[in-house]
């Protein structure tokens, strides 16, 4: 079984593809509360995949923009939405989470892209999260926290 930080990631992604998709005219608040009462995931790993979630939302533009540098042939609206969503998750994570490595948000984000989408997804998102860790103005943390 996943740890509670990929379970969190996971869930995390879903939420975000399925906003994007068909729920978001449901204030957030109450998204939220429909996914919790419907999931069978461990506590620990809901609140991890809420603080995830609120933070991709509120910073959604800025990692919209830095989506769009790095797919030069391609439009993000052209992207697989699920694919969309596990970008988003990552990219926030390499640019502001402070508990998370950006090469293990990178190697978090194929995992869930295995999980959720295709084998291709991966390579895609392995791709695009790269060129992502490449270009950042933050200097590579060595942090590890236990459940990646």
């Amino acid at each position: 079984m996943a740890g509670k930080r990929r379970e969190g990631r996971i869930l995390a992604a879903q939420f975000l593809y399925q906003r994007e998709v068909g729920t978001s005219s449901i204030p957030l608040d109450e998204a939220l509360k429909n996914l919790w009462e419907q999931t069978e995931a461990k506590p620990e790993a809901c609140a991890f995949a809420e603080g995830r979630i609120r933070a991709v939302i509120e910073k959604q533009a800025e990692v919209d923009m830095e989506l769009k540098k790095l797919v030069t042939n391609w439009e993000p609206g052209r992207m697989a939405p699920v694919d969309r969503a596990i970008l988003r998750l990552a990219l926030w994570e390499m640019k502001f989470a402070e508990d998370v490595a950006p090469i293990s948000a990178l190697n978090e984000a194929i995992e869930v892209a295995k999980a959720l989408s295709t084998e291709e997804s991966g390579k895609f998102v392995n791709g695009v999260l790269d060129k992502a860790r490449q270009g950042l103005s933050r200097p590579e943390r060595s942090i590890t926290p236990s459940g990646t």
